[in-house]
């Protein structure tokens, strides 16, 4: 998945669970319960993830006997709990009727939770038609955070993503004929100076087309370092400046013909933050990139020591 994305490191001691650390979830998340299903990414190729790149973290999915035990738990517990996070990369990944009977099992032991999530790659929808996705969502599953990352086929190419402009928007179409809300990440910044006209046009391209209910992006970095990202790139990758960051920003919102997707560029890699609803703030966010690109002293930037994965 995106360093999603649109995502954070999370050790949620609160709740009675051994999780194999580290444990990721969107931000938007910091309330849920991290109920984690499988261990790890069962992709886990994308150069620019180093989520589940740790030995302890091999993909695997957890035995639902086991699951019941940890929701017996929390019950036990007596903490509240109104919404659940599936963990950990892809969690969708899992046959239709094992996804099925997790949900059957919260609804049991905690019916009162109003909503369950999960990070979504876009091939996990391939084995699974739109009557078991509406049927899941039937039974809790009402929102899925799909890492896209780009929507240019050169790009996800060279990241390694495993995945094309038309897988993804069979994917994302799949998921709103189903009923459920999806919620997508691009990652600014993804193809280097040389690609970044075209990674941000072809985004946009692949949002109008998908119509996300949720749109985010974060500034691709390199945490443990760029050299396995820029190796695909044979020298033609370098990341972006803060300006280059802005333009690269500029070129998606103008190209993005959006009805009513919520749009977030507010994480903490981010040195602009924006915040809106697309299209009717589209001039708005503009108006807010083109002061940062031209007077950049005349409006609130994060400084370096601010960002953050």
């Amino acid at each position: 998945m995106s360093l999603n994305i649109a995502t954070l490191l999370s050790r949620l001691s609160v709740y009675p669970l051994n999780y194999i650390e580290p444990v990721f979830r969107p931000p938007s998340e910091w309330k849920s319960l991290i109920l984690q299903v499988t261990n790890g990414c069962s992709w886990n190729k994308c150069t620019f993830c180093d989520m589940y790149t740790n030995d302890n973290k091999k993909f695997k999915p957890k035995k639902p006997e086991i699951i019941e035990q940890e929701l017996l738990s929390i019950v036990a517990s007596k903490l509240p709990v109104g919404r659940v996070f599936l963990a950990d990369g892809d969690a969708i990944m899992l046959p239709f009727k094992r996804l099925k009977d997790i949900l059957l099992l919260i609804k049991k032991h905690l019916p009162q939770v109003t909503r369950v999530s999960s990070y979504c790659l876009p091939r996990n929808l391939g084995n699974k038609t739109v009557e078991q996705l509406a049927e899941l969502k039937s039974l809790g599953l009402t929102l899925v955070y799909i890492g896209c990352e780009s929507g240019d086929d050169e790009v996800l190419t060279l990241i390694e993503k495993g995945e094309s402009f038309d897988s993804s928007l069979a994917a994302l179409t799949k998921i709103k004929q189903a009923g459920i809300k999806s919620s997508v990440m691009i990652l600014n910044g993804l193809g280097g100076p040389e690609l970044s006209q075209q990674h941000a046009i072809n985004s946009a391209k692949l949002m109008n087309a998908a119509q996300p209910d949720f749109l985010s992006t974060l500034v691709v970095s390199f945490p443990l370092g760029e050299e396995r990202f820029a190796k695909n790139f044979n020298g033609r990758f370098r990341q972006l400046n803060q300006q280059e960051l802005f333009q690269e920003m500029a070129t998606l919102l103008t190209t993005l013909t959006l009805d009513k997707t919520i749009f977030r560029s507010d994480h903490a890699s981010n040195y602009l933050v924006l915040k809106g609803v697309l299209g009717k703030d589209k001039q708005a966010l503009l108006d807010k990139v083109n002061m940062a690109i031209t007077q950049p002293q005349a409006i609130p930037l994060r400084q370096e020591w601010q960002r953050g994965l």
